[in-house]
């Protein structure tokens, strides 16, 4: 899958190290230096994935997931020199589809970039004859990449998708976090099952009327989460 990739990175050199990662895997990219600009870049062009530095000047990378979440969904992916659970779970919290640490390797980030790309895009894999699948009131389309709850669109980042594409398919099913995790291409850190539980909440904001008092995605205490299992 070739995309065109946007880099905010205000180490110069860094963000051209991953350019040229980029276009050495096939894929365009557009680099740019704080937060400001990498806000109206997105705007402008609409990339197919923003790899996006914490420690941006002008707006910080918190602030420009913030704003390009309320406008788009874009997935992201973000790179940070801090490796704090709290701002692991911040940046997920605000629809980061993915997190990397410094210091890490050209070879891992470029790997998952190619996951972003494939769980946020439209897979070969996802062929013309895919049904639609239902239950609790929750309709996925895999061909369209779509997701509506009682007839009305939900907006979901590509790792909400994932999640709740896999628990649709089977309802009734209890989902470990791990299980769940590898839905969401997996953030190898101590604290990944934790980001999962971000993952199951922010779904609720969107699906339940009462996200408190959950009705169709619950939890079963001590293995994961299911589904309600009533289709359609």
């Amino acid at each position: 899958m070739c995309a065109h990739v946007m880099v905010a990175e205000d180490d110069e050199k860094q963000a051209e190290l991953i350019r040229r990662s980029l276009l050495s895997e096939g894929h365009t990219a557009t680099v740019v230096h704080d937060g400001g600009a990498a806000l109206a870049e997105a705007r402008r062009r609409r990339p197919d994935l923003v790899v996006l530095d914490l420690m941006l000047p002008v707006i910080d990378g918190f602030g420009v997931c913030r704003a390009l979440r309320r406008d788009d969904d874009i997935p992201i992916l973000m790179l940070t020199a801090r490796n704090t659970e709290e701002d692991l779970l911040l940046g997920l919290e605000l629809g980061a589809d993915d997190y990397m640490t410094k210091p890490y390797s050209p070879r891992e980030l470029m790997a998952r970039i190619r996951t972003v790309l494939r769980r946020g895009g439209r897979p070969a894999a996802e062929r013309r004859d895919d049904p639609v699948v239902r239950a609790a009131g929750i309709a996925v389309d895999p061909l369209r990449h779509e997701v509506a709850c009682d007839g009305s669109p939900v907006d979901c980042t590509p790792a909400e998708y994932e999640i709740l594409l896999a628990m649709v398919a089977e309802p009734e099913r209890v989902f470990s976090r791990q299980q769940l995790l590898r839905c969401t291409r997996g953030i190898d850190r101590a604290s990944t099952e934790r980001a999962v539980d971000v993952h199951i909440m922010n779904l609720r904001k969107k699906i339940e009327a009462d996200p408190r008092r959950p009705v169709r995605l619950l939890t079963v205490f001590g293995v994961g989460y299911k589904l309600r299992g009533d289709r359609g």
